[in-house]
């Protein structure tokens, strides 16, 4: 009864601090009306949101809209990834993009909350749903560095809206390695080789991986690995966003 009350506190506090500060865009800071979600957008921002609409059926690569009526990108048709699909809502451009930088690089965690609410939103579609859901781990020097993990900060309200377990410590990164954006497609490859590994073993044999933006897939790729060897059988990775192919 107790926790009842508790509850019904919070939300008549939560109405009447609306009533003194009115709910603002996280990105334009303009006054905007909370929809069911209670996302920090307005109607005009997250309608300039850049989606990725046409992109591979596998990877989620964005494709040129000359190919429109393309499934695949050249890449998955001559050597596809270990993870069976990729959903990535976005493409990684502006003001996605930033929102992203914003979240890992200047500790702006509203953003991993806006992102992941988003996510959860386009997930929902889906009709089937993973026994279990990995955000990319983090080494730990620069888990120290940050303070957080910007994967899990976007696993958290995924799962909250859709019922889904998050498990942080399952999957661990047990070699530090570079931070990928500064590298090419090849040193990516080279730089997440071997770098993961199972804590405890592992009975779920549908998985989900969620990481922020997917540029190679190189880190979902090894992951993948190491799942496939444990026994799952159908990898999928959750980003916000898929980068273009440069």
């Amino acid at each position: 009864m107790l926790g009842i009350r508790v509850d019904i506190i919070g939300r008549w506090a939560g109405a009447a601090a609306r009533c003194v500060w009115p709910r603002r865009c996280a990105l334009c800071g303009q006054s905007c009306a909370p929809d069911r979600e209670n996302l920090d957008l307005c109607a005009g921002c997250a309608g300039d949101l850049p989606l990725n609409d046409n992109a591979c059926e596998h990877c989620a690569e964005p494709l040129p809209a000359v190919h429109s009526g393309l499934t695949l990108c050249g890449r998955c048709l001559q050597r596809p990834p270990v993870f069976d699909a990729c959903v990535a809502p976005f493409r990684y451009a502006f003001p996605v993009d930033r929102m992203i930088q914003g979240l890992k690089y200047r500790r702006e965690l509203v953003y991993g909350r806006i992102l992941g609410q988003l996510l959860a939103r386009h997930l929902s579609r889906r009709e089937t749903r993973p026994e279990l859901v990995i955000p990319v781990p983090l080494g730990l020097a620069r888990y120290r560095e940050r303070g957080f993990n910007q994967a899990r900060e976007l696993a958290l309200p995924v799962c909250r809206s859709l019922g889904l377990t998050v498990s942080s410590h399952l999957v661990v990164r047990h070699r530090e390695t570079q931070e990928q954006a500064s590298l090419d497609r090849n040193e990516r490859l080279k730089n997440t080789q071997r770098a993961f590994a199972l804590t405890a073993p592992l009975t779920a044999r549908h998985v989900a991986i969620v990481d922020d933006v997917v540029t190679t897939g190189s880190t979902a790729n090894e992951i993948s690995k190491v799942l496939r060897a444990a026994g799952v059988e159908w990898i999928e990775v959750w980003a916000v966003a898929r980068a273009e192919r440069k």
